[in-house]
């Protein structure tokens, strides 16, 4: 597995990291054993930075992580701010302390290495105490690290602005291309990490879905697919189910001979220098090295990245909801 810097952390992380959303069956029901075959691929494929929060599962996904033999051989980070007794505005620097104290206690650490802002609203970004808030809990040695996860470019850009802003965990697909031009190089001149979420977007540049496909009860490709219960962004990257699935059927016509359609839209993403890991989610852990394999596929053509661009601006962008 091939590392990358995750910016001024100074972590040497697989390019390819392990998105831990499923292991709280917010995708569906993951059992105890099918959680632990995932991890325990992921180790074996030398995947060494697995994302989580406080709020998969209701702490399952943290829980799960922290009792499995081998996670101290891999960074585990994770986010605050989304739980009920913060979001969306009870933020108080005692309230967040406590949040991280709980992740702490379920992953079995005292000090966690990255601690990320949880998509909380813009108008507490804008405020600026949060990020105060954990400037005070770095010194204090209850983070070593603290970066942001965002819905839209705007929020990353004001979390950029904050000198103790180690990372930041964005939305960056073939179908939510923006911010390639409008973020990614300013992050690389303030040494910013970038950690790559939704890379597939919620499935849909699988390839595998038609529209038929149906998802549990329990899925949040069923409940938020057009923004019931949070950012609609956060689901099939803001794209109208339907209307997603034609579009990737037009990407299959552009990929390279003989390479997936999965690791084709990853391909793209390590295409960018600016980007340290893309975190891509499981629910069995056969998908795994599926997803290791795009790290040794070839990059892509100049020409096809360009062509993949100009699709994006005139096909794709007008059908995002929630915002880019």
């Amino acid at each position: 597995m091939k590392t990358r810097r995750l910016g001024r952390t100074g972590y040497e992380v697989s390019e390819i990291g392990l998105g831990c959303w499923q292991l709280g069956g917010d995708f569906g029901p993951v059992g105890d054993d099918t959680a632990k075959a995932i991890l325990d691929a992921a180790v074996n494929a030398g995947i060494n930075f697995w994302d989580t929060a406080d709020v998969y599962g209701g702490g399952l996904s943290e829980s799960r992580i922290g009792a499995f033999p081998k996670a101290g051989a891999v960074k585990v980070v994770t986010k605050v701010g989304r739980s009920s007794t913060l979001f969306p505005n009870r933020y108080t620097k005692e309230g967040v302390r406590q949040s991280l104290l709980g992740s702490a206690q379920r992953l079995g650490v005292s000090t966690l290495d990255l601690a990320q802002l949880h998509c909380v609203p813009t108008s507490v970004l804008r405020d600026g105490a949060i990020f105060r808030w954990m400037d005070e809990l770095r010194d204090e040695g209850l983070v070593r690290h603290w970066g942001a996860s965002v819905e839209t470019i705007e929020e990353a850009l004001l979390c950029l602005e904050q000198p103790g802003c180690a990372t930041l965990q964005i939305i960056f697909n073939l179908l939510r291309q923006d911010a390639a031009t409008q973020l990614l190089p300013k992050a690389a001149e303030k040494d910013v990490g970038i950690i790559v979420r939704l890379p597939l977007a919620s499935g849909l540049l699988t390839g595998k879905f038609d529209k038929t496909s149906v998802f549990e009860a329990s899925d949040h490709r069923n409940y938020n697919r057009d923004g019931e219960a949070f950012s609609v962004g956060e689901t099939f990257s803001g794209i109208p189910f339907d209307r997603g699935v034609e579009l990737v059927a037009e990407l299959k016509g552009l990929a390279p001979e003989g390479m997936p359609m999965s690791q084709f839209a990853l391909r793209w993403i390590l295409d960018h220098p600016q980007v340290s890991t893309v975190i891509a989610g499981v629910s069995k852990p056969e998908q795994i090295a599926d997803n290791v394999a795009a790290s040794e596929q070839r990059s892509l053509f100049p020409a096809l990245s360009k062509q993949l661009g100009e699709w994006y601006e005139k096909t794709v962008k007008p059908e995002i909801r929630g915002g880019v």
